[in-house]
């Protein structure tokens, strides 16, 4: 028995907390040790939570690998279109460009579009000719952050190697691209020679807009065609259709309505119209299809149907030439539209002045753009951005 008024246990007094006994550290040690299973003890903690730092850092790297994935796909795809275009063009057109110094990435390069219809459109035998429609020198400038259109109207008498004077289009059917691009290495200069070369056929162009999801062209007048590719079935029905219709101002075209307004020879509302007009119209497609395929949209489309949108091209540039010029179209911050011109003679011809030398020099940035004359469907001049020549 313990004394009298002394307590058979003692009493802890100071951070106890109700319902435990304190125990002492070595105590604490050991439980800690065994763990709450009495096996060996973890050391304990707090799992650590991402922050948002860390999880932006992962997602942009996820998306990295996901594009670069997508990229290459595209390239494999477009590559094998690529190939194909190459081998449509004509054996020997390569002799006839001249080669370019330096990358498209950072170097001037002229690139000739030719435009064929093999459409009669109401004209016998123009089902099996081979004219070029639609004539235009795409020239890029790295430097200038800028692209240029050249358009060459397709009457426009020149002196053609080997056949002599005739209208510019004549080269196309007698010689196809080769003879089409001596004939306008003569005309344009020696600063201004073609490096590369792009026939595209107007009656395959209908699926290649339709892939690309339409386009937009700026009609810059009112029209009521002439009566063609009638849409109804009977001749009773044709015969009471007054013709297309287009708007004036932006619309968004199917490949069908594309192929339909490049084909509009006469305007029933402007009787100024002609053959001329035809001419632009098919370059505006041609210039609204070649920025719509290197739109980013269209990137994304590549690895499903890259190989597939190139089917109406032939031309000699390769898969690497093609990538330099999205990059170039992407960074270029203005577009100029030039046109050679002149004046127009009875016979259907379109005769050039001394004006055409200064559209060169304004094409190769060494002087400003200049306006054509308003009213004179045939003059020669540049317009810059969304202007419309008039």
């Amino acid at each position: 028995m313990a004394a009298s008024g002394e307590k058979p246990y003692r009493v802890y007094r100071g951070g106890r907390n109700k319902g435990h006994v304190p125990l002492d550290r070595k105590s604490r040690r050991d439980r800690a040790s065994r763990g709450s299973n009495g096996g060996p003890g973890k050391k304990a903690g707090r799992r650590r939570r991402w922050g948002w730092g860390r999880i932006l850092l992962v997602s942009v790297l996820v998306l990295v690998v996901l594009l670069a994935a997508w990229s290459f796909a595209g390239y494999l795809s477009v590559r094998s279109g690529v190939s194909d275009a190459n081998k449509r063009l004509p054996a020997g057109t390569t002799s006839a460009l001249t080669k370019q110094n330096g990358l498209i990435l950072s170097s001037p390069t002229n690139i000739l579009l030719l435009g064929t219809d093999h459409s009669a459109n109401g004209q016998a035998g123009r089902s099996t000719d081979d004219h070029s429609d639609s004539m235009m020198l795409l020239r890029t400038d790295p430097s200038r952050h800028r692209l240029v259109y050249l358009s060459i109207p397709r009457d426009l008498g020149v002196t053609i190697p080997g056949l002599g004077y005739s209208k510019i289009n004549a080269a196309m059917q007698s010689g196809g691209p080769k003879l089409a691009i001596q004939t306008v290495n003569a005309l344009l200069g020696s600063q201004l020679q073609v490096n590369h070369v792009v026939v595209v056929d107007f009656g395959s162009f209908v699926k290649l807009i339709d892939a690309v999801g339409g386009i937009d062209v700026n009609v810059p007048e009112k029209i009521l065609s002439n009566r063609f590719d009638c849409p109804y079935p009977t001749q009773a029905r044709c015969q009471q259709w007054q013709g297309w219709k287009f708007q004036k101002g932006v619309q968004h075209m199917n490949g069908h309505t594309a192929l339909i307004y490049s084909r509009i020879r006469e305007n029933q509302l402007n009787p100024a119209d002609s053959d001329f007009s035809r001419g632009q119209h098919q370059q505006q497609v041609m210039q609204a299809t070649l920025s719509k395929l290197a739109s980013v949209s269209t990137f994304f489309r590549l690895p499903l149907n890259g190989s597939s949108l190139l089917a109406p091209l032939s031309t000699d540039l390769s898969t690497w030439d093609f990538a330099q010029l999205g990059w170039v179209k992407f960074r270029a911050g203005s577009t100029i539209h030039c046109r050679l011109g002149g004046t127009a003679t009875g016979n259907g011809f379109i005769t050039g002045g001394e004006e055409n030398i200064q559209v060169i020099q304004e094409v190769l940035g060494n002087s400003a753009p200049q306006r054509p004359p308003a009213g004179n469907l045939f003059a020669p001049g540049c317009v810059v951005g969304n202007q419309q020549f008039k």
